[in-house]
């Protein structure tokens, strides 16, 4: 598949330098466009209540991670509070609002409107992701998404790929860190003629920290190694003064070994999308995308520390597209017609081996397709300081082709499974309205609806954290949210901004890890999930000095019946009560920024039973910046300066740690 998926990435490039070479210059088209950016955003947007990371905070991350970064936010998180140097990549699910984790991601996570969740697992590869090719982020946190809203059920994450506005001509970094760490990325920028073209680089690698504590450590403990690497290539060529076409490719390979020794994990894949954009009378945005991912793994027998379980290939494939229509109906509203279409198909391919004589024992192939088609009408409204905004979509959903097949080790097929084809029609909704009742006060609220189609993985891959095996499950369904938030935004005073919100979300049909015995789970869509809090955030201007800051307070817990009402009440796994988040800046002069930011997250358990816990944890982390000459900086980086102890897992008394004190010294040309 790798083989034959290259091809298309070049035949789709080559037209793009020549279109650029002949389009107008940007200063002959009438107007003045930011290159490489999409459609405005509707009036209505903040109704919804969103949160903005800038490129300035993108680039200026301790650990110079964009999930980490993201966690600017309170409420995101992901599975577990790994990062993609010490997390399986499968476990890099995301979600908001303590909705409880499952691996898989409940928030729809975009790049320039490309669903980037994993075909297969639907984990975010973050490794793949650099912030110094993105120029920002949106992040809103509850359901309901209009265009590709399927899957947004615990809110969006919006990345935008930097526009030429963003970019010099070159730039380029090289850290050294400790564990004897590196990391080295560079781009180059060239304006083609209107238009203007990306190829980027980023390799890393580090030696890695132990993530099992000292008095759990045997002789086959090993450092969470990690080795990775990213290329990509954006261009954007416009075609007229109102339209331009953007196409972007990415490929990447992401290796690391987790706890003992031969527990290597590996995922890779290849993308591409390209999309029309046209901003005239009337507004078109066009977009088509495939992605090609694998995945493997390795697990090692915490008894004898031999290989029990190689999931030696799952090779997966998405694609899909989107067209969106915003005809002139009146100055006063914004009306968005479109239709979108995601497909995924996968299969896994994995040896069971016995740890006794090392022999295979079992060979394991399962897979599937599913998809998601909708249509759907938004339209925002402005009457005076009062803008109302909604919308319905309706989606097709199907999960077809399912099957499980099992041999014993001399080839006989022992279990040969086959799901029967099955399919429904979603309707959701969201509807909201923002009143500006002063200069400095606005009002807002929202209620929502969406949807969750199970992923291919919950449906047919079981696998394995030793001791603990957790089943698939065929026959889940999707998880529906239904939610309302009001929220007030204040503008107190010359730089001041402070953000206010209330919500209440209900996740029914909430997909979880169900106990079911001694060392046995299985995946199960439970009653609902609850969730109910408060969010703030607040933003200080003043002269050099920035700070921002958000805090969560999430009040969650499982509603259950029948079988499982034992766990009436209990609080999800994976879901803190309380997360902050601040961030103090200075920039003294030109060119020099100093900033410091403090994470907090709250306890929280491992399991749906409630018996591990995983305590609290508070971190700070630092980075300086000081120019040398012109376009050159050393840059300083501290991650978790404090070597604050974070538990990321505790399976029984089973312990893994997530990032300690960690030092990085570099260099940055821009």
């Amino acid at each position: 598949m790798r083989r034959y998926f290259g091809l298309p990435l070049v035949v789709l490039l080559l037209p793009l330098p020549a279109i650029a070479q002949t389009a107008p210059a940007p200063e002959d088209q009438g107007e003045i466009v930011v290159l490489g950016s999409g459609l405005p955003l509707p009036p209505g947007t903040p109704a919804y209540g969103s949160a903005i990371i800038d490129r300035a905070r993108l680039i200026d991350e301790a650990s110079d991670r964009v999930e980490n970064v993201l966690k600017d936010v309170a409420g995101f998180q992901q599975f577990r509070r790994s990062d993609s140097r010490s997390a399986n990549p499968s476990a890099q699910g995301v979600t908001l609002r303590a909705l409880g984790g499952n691996a898989s991601s409940r928030a729809l996570v975009l790049l320039d409107g490309v669903p980037l969740a994993d075909p297969f697992f639907g984990f975010i590869p973050f490794n793949a992701l650099s912030a110094d090719r993105l120029s920002g982020v949106r992040i809103t946190r509850g359901g309901g998404s209009g265009p590709f809203g399927a899957g947004a059920v615990a809110g969006t994450v919006e990345l935008v790929s930097a526009t030429r506005a963003d970019l010099s001509k070159y730039s380029g970094s090289a850290f050294y860190g400790s564990d004897d760490a590196m990391s080295v990325a560079g781009s180059i920028s060239p304006d083609l003629g209107g238009g203007y073209a990306t190829l980027s680089g980023r390799f890393e690698r580090g030696d890695g920290f132990f993530t099992t504590p000292d008095n759990q450590r045997v002789p086959a403990t090993v450092r969470a190694r990690y080795r990775d690497w990213s290329a990509g290539l954006r261009a954007v060529a416009p075609l007229d003064a109102d339209t331009e076409l953007q196409f972007r490719g990415l490929s990447y390979g992401d290796n690391r070994t987790l706890r003992f020794e031969g527990a290597d994990s590996s995922s890779e894949g290849e993308d591409a999308s390209i999309r029309l954009i046209h901003r005239g009378h009337w507004q078109i945005d066009a977009l088509a995308y495939v992605q090609a991912r694998n995945f493997s793994n390795k697990v090692i027998s915490s008894t004898n520390f031999r290989l029990s379980l190689d999931q030696r290939n799952t090779p997966s494939t998405g694609s899909g597209g989107k067209i969106e229509i915003r005809p002139p109906i009146d100055p006063d509203h914004v009306l968005r017609i479109g239709v979108d279409a995601r497909l995924a198909e996968g299969q896994l391919f994995e040896d069971a081996y016995s740890t006794t004589t090392g022999l295979v024992t079992a060979r394991r192939n399962a897979g599937g397709n599913t998809s998601t088609t909708g249509l759907f009408v938004e339209d925002d409204w402005t009457i005076g300081r009062l803008i109302l905004t909604g919308g319905v979509r309706g989606d097709r959903w199907t999960i077809t082709d399912g099957f499980f097949r099992e041999r014993n080790f001399a080839g006989n097929v022992t279990t040969d499974q086959r799901y029967g084809n099955r399919d429904g029609i979603e309707g959701t909704g969201r509807a909201g309205a923002l009143f500006h009742a002063t200069d400095a006060v606005a009002l807002r609220v929202a209620g929502y609806t969406g949807f969750r189609l199970p992923t291919l993985n919950e449906l047919y891959r079981p696998f394995v954290v030793f001791p603990v095996t957790t089943q698939a499950n065929a026959a889940l369904g999707p998880e529906r949210l239904r939610g309302f938030e009001g929220g007030v935004d204040l503008i107190p005073a010359r730089g001041v901004k402070i953000g206010l919100t209330a919500f209440y979300n209900r996740l029914e049909d909430a997909i979880a890890n169900v106990t079911i015995s001694t060392n046995l789970r299985q995946r199960r869509n439970g009653d609902a999930v609850v969730a109910k809090g408060v969010e703030i955030t607040a933003g200080l201007v003043r002269g050099r000095i920035s700070f921002d800051a958000s805090y969560a307070f999430s009040d969650s817990h499982v509603r259950a019946t029948g079988t499982s009402a034992a766990l009436n009440g209990f609080i999800p796994a994976q879901s803190p009560r309380h997360a902050a988040s601040a961030t103090l800046g200075w920039a003294p002069a030109a060119n020099w920024s100093l900033s410091a930011t403090i994470r907090y997250v709250g306890k929280q358990y491992e399991d749906d039973l409630q018996t591990d816990l995983l305590p609290d944890a508070l971190t700070a982390d630092a980075v300086v910046r000081v120019p040398i000459i012109p376009h050159f900086s050393i840059v300083g980086r501290a991650e978790n300066i404090s070597n604050e102890t974070v538990v990321t897992r505790n399976q029984a008394g089973s312990i893994d740690l997530g990032t300690p004190r960690t030092v990085w010294i570099g260099i940055r040309l821009n």
